[in-house]
């Protein structure tokens, strides 16, 4: 399947576009707060090491997006689309953070109601791998109508240390 995974989408609150190298000085602005980390297993990709071996996985993607607020201009985040290896009927929507002053605002489910409706033009399933300490982000993807997962269509689905929970959400037939 030959699909664009990183386009330009965007809504009212917030426009997703393509990474890009200048990115780093204000996306790490938002990504040195220790906070947005604390319940990942990378705690370090608050430090500017840490970040940037983020940074250079998510441009190398060539599926990554930085998160702007649209009333603002300003980088608030970043996202990515990345492939599913069991199943071609399902990508993964993951390495997503905004900064804490957008926490419990529409943001996140915007971003990724954006991602999902974007996604379902060409597979039936969105996955998202969470790490089991990582609650909030838990959370948030149930609030999306995400549920746990083990097996898609039949196989078991490998996890990373790092996100070992899997959620997803089914493209609804109609």
């Amino acid at each position: 399947m030959n699909v664009n995974w990183q386009p330009r989408l965007e809504n009212d609150l917030i426009i997703l576009r393509p990474l890009k190298a200048d990115d780093f000085d204000p996306l790490f602005n938002v990504a040195s707060d220790p906070l947005i980390w604390e319940q990942h297993p990378t705690k370090n990709r608050s430090t500017k090491e840490g970040f940037d071996i983020y940074f250079k996985e998510g441009l190398a993607s060539n599926t990554a997006f930085a998160v702007i607020d649209k009333k603002s201009g300003a980088i608030i985040g970043s996202t990515r689309f990345n492939p599913v290896i069991e199943s071609t009927n399902a990508i993964e929507i993951g390495w997503t953070f905004i900064g804490r002053q957008y926490w419990g605002s529409d943001c996140n489910k915007s971003m990724k109601t954006l991602l999902m409706d974007y996604a379902f033009q060409f597979v039936d399933n969105v996955l998202f791998y969470i790490h089991e300490s990582n609650y909030r982000s838990q959370k948030a993807v149930e609030k999306l109508g995400a549920t746990k997962i083990t097996q898609l269509d039949g196989v078991t689905l490998s996890t990373r240390p790092t996100a070992n929970v899997i959620y997803k959400v089914r493209k609804i037939q109609g």
